[in-house]
């Protein structure tokens, strides 16, 4: 049989033809979900390594964690992460129950756990596995995974940047990163400002996409989303009275209003993809309250959150082990199919 002649020379496309390549696109996106399983381990590890390796005064470190009352910090930061735990889940339930369909929460609750004991590892993974647990449980629809992941991202948000305005005069004058606060919480309005108005003004023929979030924001009148900005106030307050007391009981005081003014700035730092936050949370708190404490107190303080926190997320997680098990080999199948696996654009770092 013969075969078409190839022609010398360089390939001749019709004019205006696109060269989109499925395989090319392919592999970008495995390109992409590589550096995204890979960044979080070299952005802690490098942090890591510069706070412990350059940073720290192990001697001192050390002489810090034996000075803190361990027993009364250890069941404070065990509440922290209890407290958040079930609160964040019982809100992604509601969301859902309020704005999609309805759910048995007992489920939410034990899809949202069973997925804590791969946050220890990867929060990729472990919100993976929620998502794709929650489309599940709804049979598919899209709009229940936008609710869970954006409802609570977005109205957590807002409360983040009216507590730094809140909280923003009166902060000890002259107090070193008060410009901080000031930059922060221009700029997080600025971007929530435009945000809205591009929704509002966008092409929308143009951009698919918008077109379905304005449609499904106009399903939500604002009153639906105020008993969740209600819900995250009242743990902006109870955050600033735990972390004060956990504070305190390692021996590194720091005031309350500097506390609930900075506060914001360290859960927008730690949506930086980490592993566990281990090396993001040390930086920044050191860097945060470096006027009220130590800074090896400080960092010792952080790390020993973090071990606590990642303790639990496994405990949690054992505790529901045939669900981690059942929504592991879901997220598998998922992709040795070739289907997507639904993952959030953004990270809130107090969901973790």
């Amino acid at each position: 049989m013969d075969l078409p002649q190839q022609e010398s020379g360089p390939s001749r496309r019709p004019a205006g033809r696109s060269s989109y390549s499925p395989r090319a696109v392919a592999g970008t996106r495995g390109y992409t979900k590589r550096w995204q399983r890979i960044l979080p381990w070299i952005i802690s590890i490098s942090a890591l390594v510069y706070v412990f390796g350059y940073a720290t005064d192990w001697e001192r470190l050390v002489e810090a964690t034996r000075q803190a009352n361990l027993p009364l910090f250890v069941l404070v930061a065990s509440l922290d992460k209890l407290v958040f735990f079930f609160i964040w889940a019982w809100l992604q339930a509601e969301a859902l129950n309020r704005l999609v369909t309805p759910v048995p929460r007992r489920t939410v609750l034990s899809i949202r756990a069973g997925s804590e004991l791969f946050r220890a590892i990867s929060n990729p993974l472990a919100d993976a596995a929620f998502l794709l647990g929650i489309s599940r449980l709804t049979g598919g629809r899209l709009d229940a995974i936008v609710t869970v992941a954006l409802v609570p991202f977005v109205t957590h948000l807002v409360v983040l940047l009216l507590q730094l305005s809140v909280t923003l005069p009166f902060l000890p004058v002259g107090s070193n990163g008060n410009e901080f606060v000031v930059m922060t919480a221009i700029l997080g309005w600025s971007v929530l400002g435009l945000i809205v108005l591009g929704l509002r003004f966008a092409p929308a023929g143009r951009m698919p996409g918008v077109a379905r979030a304005l449609a499904w924001l106009e399903r939500i009148p604002i009153r639906q989303l105020m008993p969740f900005i209600v819900w995250f106030a009242v743990l902006a307050v109870f955050d600033v009275a735990i972390q004060g007391v956990a504070t305190r009981a390692f021996g590194t005081p720091i005031p309350w209003i500097v506390l609930a003014g900075r506060i914001p700035l360290l859960y927008l730092a730690l949506a930086v993809p980490s592993v566990g936050n281990f090396g993001v949370r040390e930086f920044t708190w050191a860097e945060l309250y470096a006027g009220y404490g130590d800074r090896d107190a400080l960092i010792a303080y952080a790390f020993a959150t973090n071990a606590i926190f990642l303790v639990w997320n496994v405990l949690i997680g054992v505790f529901f082990l045939r669900r981690a098990i059942a929504l592991v080999g879901e997220v598998r199948r998922t992709r040795k199919s070739g289907e997507a696996v639904p993952e959030p654009m953004l990270h809130d770092a107090l969901d973790g």
